[in-house]
C-alpha cells in the first residue's frame, strides 16, 4: 500500500517459515531425547555415558508445544483465508494452548508466583508462603491470557513493511540474551533453571534462523507479506517458550511496546474513539515519505468527537501524544481530526514524516533498547525486591 506502483504481492507467506519451524523442530527430537533410555520405567544414559539434553519426561511438554504451534497455524490461516472479525479472532490463541496448559497441569500444576518482599510482610501468613503466592486455577486463566496477548500484540503492532518479523527478531534476541546470561552462570548451580533456559533456547534459535530469512522477503519494499499467519504463530512461540519455562513474567518485560501500543490504542478498540478499518500512516507519493493517518470526526458519515474526551485530548496534544486538527466554529474551537492511536502513528508525531523502511527500523531500535533495559534491571532489581535470582547464587560463589 505504501509503494507508488502498488505491486501485487503474494499473501500469507507466514506459512511458509512456520511450517519450516515445524519440521526442523520434529528433526531436532531425536538429538534432544534419544541419549536417554528406560530401564524397568526408570530413565538411564545409553552405554556411552553421553548425557542427553533432556529426560523423557520432558518429551510431553516438547510435543504440547508443538501442539499449540501446529494449532495457532492453523487458525491464523483461517484467518488469512475467511478475514475472521476482531472480537472472535481474538480469543483464537486461547484455544490453541490448551494441549500446553493441560500437559502443564499434569505434569507440573506449579501455580506460585513470587512477590516482592516488602509486599509479602504485609500479607497474612495464611496467603503466603515464604515469598510466593499460590495462585491455584487463577495462574492458568493468567497463562491462558499471556497466550491470548502475545499472538495479538504482535499483530496490533503492525502494516509497515518489516515490522511484524521485525520486531518478533528484537524480542527473540532478547531472551536469548537472558536464557545465555542463565547458562553461562549455571542458572545458579539451579538445575531446574538450567534446563528450562536450555530448553528455551532450543525453541529461540530455529525461530530466530526462519525469522532472519523471512525478514530478507518482508523488508522495504517487501515482496511478501506475512499475514495474521506469522503474527499469530511468532506470538505463540513466546508464549510456549515463557508458559513452559514458568518465566512468564519475565518475558512481559520484552513486550512493554506492545504492552504501551495496546493500552495507547485501546480508546479506538474499544469504541470510545471511531476506529477506522485500517490505521496504517499515509503514504505520500511525491516524496515517498510516510505522514500520520487520521481519523474524521466531521462531515457524511463521520460521528463528531464527544465534547467530554476534549480536555483529555487537548492534554495528549501537548505532551507530543497524539496530534490534533482543529477549525474555528462559531467562537468555539472544534476538533475535526485526531491522528489514529498507534505505536507507529506516535512515532511519526515524534520523527515527522519518514521513510518506511527508517521508521521500521526506528520502533526495532525503540523496542531494544526498552527490552535491554528491562533486562538489566531485571538481574539487577530482582535480588533486592525478591530476596534473591537464580543466577546471583552461582555469581556470589566467585566473589
Amino acid at each position: 500500500m505504501s509503494k507508488i506502483d502498488h505491486p501485487v504481492i503474494p499473501e500469507t507467506m507466514g506459512l511458509i517459515p512456520a511450517i519450516t519451524y515445524l519440521f526442523l523442530m520434529f528433526t531436532f527430537i531425536p538429538f534432544m531425547f534419544l541419549k536417554y533410555g528406560v530401564d524397568n520405567g526408570t530413565e538411564t544414559h545409553n552405554s556411552n555415558g553421553f548425557k542427553g539434553l533432556f529426560p523423557n519426561s520432558k518429551l510431553s511438554t516438547y510435543l504440547s508445544c508443538l501442539l499449540s504451534l501446529e494449532s495457532m497455524i492453523l487458525l491464523g490461516l483461517l484467518d488469512d483465508l475467511f478475514d475472521i472479525r476482531w472480537r472472535h479472532k481474538f480469543f483464537l490463541p486461547s484455544i490453541a494452548c490448551i494441549p500446553m496448559l493441560i500437559v502443564y497441569y499434569i505434569h507440573f500444576n506449579k501455580t506460585s508466583v513470587l512477590i516482592p518482599r516488602f509486599v509479602a510482610k504485609r500479607l497474612p501468613d495464611y496467603i503466603i508462603s515464604g515469598n510466593s503466592i499460590d495462585l491455584g486455577w487463577l495462574y492458568y486463566v493468567y497463562m491462558g491470557s499471556v497466550s491470548i496477548f502475545c499472538p495479538n500484540s504482535v499483530n496490533i503492532l503492525a502494516g509497515i513493511n518489516g515490522l511484524e518479523v521485525g520486531q518478533t527478531i528484537v524480542i527473540t534476541v532478547l531472551l536469548l540474551m537472558n536464557d545465555l546470561y542463565y547458562l553461562a552462570v549455571g542458572a545458579g548451580g539451579n538445575a531446574d533453571a538450567y534446563s528450562i533456559h536450555m530448553f528455551s533456547v532450543c525453541f529461540l534459535i530455529p525461530f530466530l534462523g526462519i525469522s532472519t530469512s523471512l525478514l530478507q522477503y518482508n523488508w522495504f519494499p517487501s515482496r511478501v507479506f506475512v499475514g495474521d499467519t506469522w503474527c499469530y504463530f511468532s506470538g505463540m512461540v513466546f508464549a510456549v517458550v515463557g508458559i513452559s519455562g514458568h518465566f512468564a513474567k519475565t518475558l512481559m518485560l520484552f513486550f512493554i511496546p506492545q504492552i504501551f501500543n495496546f493500552i495507547y490504542s485501546a480508546p479506538q478498540l474499544f469504541g470510545i474513539i471511531a476506529c477506522p478499518r485500517h490505521r496504517l500512516p499515509k503514504f505520500n507519493k511525491e516524496d515517498g515519505l510516510l505522514y500520520n493517518s487520521y481519523t474524521e470526526y466531521e462531515g457524511e458519515g463521520n460521528k463528531p468527537l464527544n465534547l467530554k474526551l476534549y480536555p483529555i485530548m487537548n492534554l495528549l496534544e501537548k505532551l507530543k501524544l497524539i496530534s490534533l486538527v482543529k477549525k474555528q466554529k462559531g467562537d468555539k474551537e472544534i476538533i475535526i481530526k485526531s491522528s489514529n492511536l498507534t505505536l507507529i502513528n506516535l512515532t511519526i508525531i515524534w520523527t515527522g514524516p519518514i521513510r518506511e523502511d527508517k521508521l521500521c527500523l526506528t520502533i526495532m531500535i525503540m523496542q531494544f533498547a526498552v527490552g535491554l533495559t528491562m533486562l538489566i534491571l531485571r538481574h539487577s532489581l530482582a535480588p533486592m525486591l525478591f530476596g534473591f535470582d537464580n543466577s546471583w547464587t552461582m555469581l556470589n560463589r566467585f566473589y
